[in-house]
């Protein structure tokens, strides 16, 4: 025990220093000169809050996974994956380390959301700076405070028992939302920080990545079904691309609009880039 503290206590000058450098570098202000966070609100107006849903909905955050977990259904394949994840644990080697690391990349989701907000644009005067961030930490705040009581709620109507058999709070999975919330206002955070597209990307992905693998993670554990876990992960980027839009008051930003339509003998993608 006291190695490790000696441990943490090591690390707490670099962590420290990380922190000075993340909010250096959110000392930019937005397009509009605003600070990030600056123009939260609760009151944000139906039309705001209207579109936000629309465009979270349309999102291929939310749609996507719920269309997996509907596939997921065919043929049984829901049940015959987890069965094959828990016998082989191909990527954590045992349920007891997917169990633990579920848990770990779960926080880590946390921890990169936190480093997101410091790094949005807040301009140099400290006082305004801690005050914004405080607004759009409250707007995060909010929408996993919701994410997590959805996920209990469904968990309690769905009544389904976990592949392990230990309770009937298998569906959806609430590490999967809870780190799909973080990462996906992480996302989100991101487009307003100035960084190539390469960043970007790195970024992006390292975020998805958090929650495909705290998804998983569930999955081998065996405490999830993988259609619970996608459900979790449609729930979490819903909140969090709702809030973020509806409630932060941040500037328009061009998106990717997907929809699937059926037409005479088959059925057509179509993609639009909306501004």
């Amino acid at each position: 025990m006291r190695e490790r503290c000696v441990d943490c206590w090591a690390i707490l000058p670099r962590l420290t220093s990380l922190c000075a450098l993340l909010a250096l570098a959110g000392c930019a202000t937005l397009p509009n000169g605003r600070n990030w966070g600056a123009d939260a609100t609760v009151q944000p107006g139906w039309q705001r809050v209207g579109r936000a849903a629309l465009e979270a909905v349309e999102a291929p955050g939310f749609w996507l996974p719920l269309a997996g977990a509907a596939v997921l259904q065919i043929d049984n394949w829901d049940h015959r994956v987890s069965s094959w994840a828990r016998r082989e644990t191909p990527i954590f080697g045992s349920p007891q380390n997917a169990t633990e690391w579920s848990d770990r990349l779960r926080s880590a989701s946390a921890y990169a959301y936190f480093a997101t907000v410091a790094l949005t644009p807040g301009g140099e005067d400290p006082g305004p700076w801690l005050l914004d961030k405080a607004r759009g930490l409250a707007v995060g705040a909010a929408a996993i405070v919701v994410t997590n009581e959805e996920s209990a709620l469904l968990k309690d109507a769905s009544g389904r028992e976990r592949p392990n058999g230990q309770d009937d709070q298998s569906m959806p999975s609430s590490h999967a939302s809870r780190s799909a919330v973080l990462t996906e206002l992480g996302r989100r955070n991101m487009q307003w920080v100035d960084v190539s597209d390469t960043t970007r990307t790195v970024i992006d992905a390292g975020l998805t990545g958090l929650t495909l693998g705290t998804a998983w993670a569930r999955v081998e554990a065996g405490f999830h079904y993988p259609s619970d876990v996608l459900v979790g992960m449609a729930i979490g980027n819903f909140n969090g691309a709702f809030f973020d839009g509806a409630f932060m008051g941040l500037p328009s930003t061009p998106r990717v609009a997907m929809a699937v339509e059926p037409v005479r003998r088959g059925g057509e993608l179509r993609v639009q880039l909306v501004w």
